[in-house]
């Protein structure tokens, strides 16, 4: 999936997260085991860290929940419109 650069600056308004931060942690969840439960954890709390915004254990338990049973929505763009 290849995303736009109007995408990027989308996104970078409403987090304040720049585009290189986006692709390192992209990158990150590339390489990672996203069917494993404490790999989903460190990526919840990076992009808490990186956002400045608390994950309460319930949203991270419902996050990990969706991502493992393949729940996530695979456009994922429209969400930042």
């Amino acid at each position: 999936m290849k995303f736009s650069d109007d995408f990027f600056s989308k996104v970078e308004k409403k987090t304040n997260v720049n585009k290189e931060t986006i692709l390192d942690l992209a990158r990150k969840v590339q390489n990672s085991n996203m069917k494993d439960e404490n790999t989903l954890r460190d990526l919840i709390k990076e992009i808490s860290d990186i956002t400045g915004k608390d994950v309460s254990k319930e949203k991270q338990d419902k996050i990990i929940n969706a991502v493992i049973k393949d729940k996530v929505p695979k456009d994922l763009d429209k969400f930042v419109n």
